[in-house]
């Protein structure tokens, strides 16, 4: 008697917790079915790579503020239309336009050599032909050590090393303080050009271009020019074989009149709370060497192929999803500050917001920045998408994706879906970055990934802030 009286307790005690277990889980057996279902179908679907075979064939290089990036624009509205969105829009900004012009660079001594070089963003023309002895440093640390005046009439050269490659892309960071304010020192040094090994992990003759920093509002009075791996090698064992180095160049990069440029706003209104904005995206803009399919055409269509296949469920979630192709990302995220000061009467609304511009390749890890009740969330979320491949990291991880930066700092919340960027160093930035680069298994992993992930954010009542 004692003993079933035990044993009933024993049952009812597990079936209240069984009972406060469900009444914690902060996902539905039904949006649980409905997030397996997005997932099947878009490891199925071909719609992310046919979204990115466009972008980077039709509209092509798409530098920001340039007639290309408007082109896109509007092949942005005019998909989101054909994908079914509720609202799409273009909000548009002014920028400054910066056009690389022609580039010539040659080793002059001890022999003729052309090198395979790219201006940097921001870098100012030679006005006329350079050709003048080179003074070597070893890495941006011993340029910054450099004495006003001392490299006066002279071309500095900053060496380091290659990336190492990495699926974090860990080390970016570091190498690429020379391409940044490198110029900064060179010209205290009154050099009368910069030359820097390009910041990536290839050993192709692509050299990568970039954004150099402004220093207070001002911009480079000399020409910048990155060098592939390979020439910076080559450099280096001429120095170390102490030869004399001389270098010509000319450059016509330079800045010119202020232009337009905009963010393509693509809605799935809420169906019960549709002022609350879950916010997913990447930007349509791209460096001008290749046609930007890793950089970011993969991000844009990974995020609006993610919405188009929730907005194709019987009932939209009780949130608005909406995606942002941001613009003049790569100048100085332009459209990401521009997004953020238009929107900030309306940020408190914005439940999370990520990106996607790390490449194409697979999804390995999901990380928050979220309160607590809203980790829960993730942490089922991170459970639901382990078949994917993906596993769960920091719950305290600040972020979401370079263009979320502005909005991050203003409190919205944050999440992101960590690629594996072992490759990605090797393309972007470069002439390398072609279609051919994207894996079609890889981009529907991602598109699995985001609608599921996305979907359970925008159909859930935990608020994230």
């Amino acid at each position: 008697m004692h003993v079933l009286k035990y044993l009933s307790a024993g049952v009812a005690m597990t079936l209240f917790s069984a009972q406060l277990l469900a009444a914690q889980t902060p996902i539905t057996n039904s949006q649980k079915q409905t997030a397996n279902q997005l997932i099947e179908t878009a490891l199925d679907s071909d719609l992310g790579y046919d979204i990115v075979e466009s972008l980077t064939t039709e509209i092509g290089p798409r530098l920001g503020g340039s007639e290309a990036e408007k082109r896109a624009r509007d092949w942005g509205v005019e998909l989101g239309k054909e994908l079914g969105f509720d609202k799409v829009s273009i909000e548009e900004f002014t920028m400054p336009f910066w056009d690389r012009g022609q580039l010539h660079i040659s080793l002059t001594s001890p022999y003729q050599q052309d090198l395979y070089g790219s201006a940097l963003g921001g870098s100012a023309p030679s006005k006329k032909g350079i050709n003048a002895d080179v003074v070597y440093f070893r890495d941006i640390h011993a340029l910054a050590e450099v004495k006003a005046g001392a490299l006066k009439g002279k071309i500095a050269f900053v060496d380091g090393d290659a990336m190492v490659k990495s699926q974090t892309g860990a080390g970016y960071s570091q190498a690429n303080m020379r391409r940044r304010v490198g110029w900064q020192h060179a010209e205290r040094g009154e050099a009368s050009a910069l030359v820097v090994r390009s910041v990536g992990s290839d050993s192709h003759r692509f050299p990568h271009t970039g954004m150099m920093s402004k220093n207070e509002d001002k911009w480079a009075k000399i020409p910048v020019i990155a060098i592939s791996n390979p020439d910076a090698d080559h450099l280096r064992r001429l120095h170390n074989l102490d030869k004399p180095l001389s270098i010509s160049l000319h450059s016509e990069s330079k800045w010119k009149s202020d232009v337009s440029s905009g963010n393509v706003i693509l809605d799935l209104v809420g169906s019960e709370k549709p002022e609350e904005i879950v916010l997913i995206g990447g930007h349509l803009d791209s460096w001008d060497l290749g046609t930007g399919a890793v950089d970011d055409g993969a991000g844009v269509a990974i995020t609006t192929a993610a919405a188009a296949l929730i907005a194709k469920l019987p009932k939209r979630p009780k949130r608005t999803i909406r995606v942002v192709m941001f613009g003049a990302e790569e100048v100085g995220l332009l459209g990401a500050f521009a997004y953020a000061k238009q929107h900030e009467a309306n940020l408190k609304n914005h439940v999370v917001a990520t990106e996607s511009d790390f490449g194409a390749q697979t999804i390995w890890q999901l990380v928050s920045n979220v309160n607590p009740e809203a980790t829960v969330l993730m942490d089922e979320i991170a459970k639901i998408l382990s078949p994917l491949g993906i596993v769960r990291g920091g719950s305290d991880v600040p972020g979401g994706g370079p263009d979320i930066i502005p909005m991050a700092r203003m409190g919205v919340p944050t999440i992101r879906l960590n690629q594996n960027g072992r490759d990605y160093f090797d393309l972007h930035h470069t002439p390398d970055d072609t279609l051919d680069k994207i894996d079609p298994d890889e981009l529907a992993q991602n598109i699995a990934a985001y609608a599921a992930t996305i979907y359970l954010i925008a159909d859930s009542d935990v608020k994230l802030k």
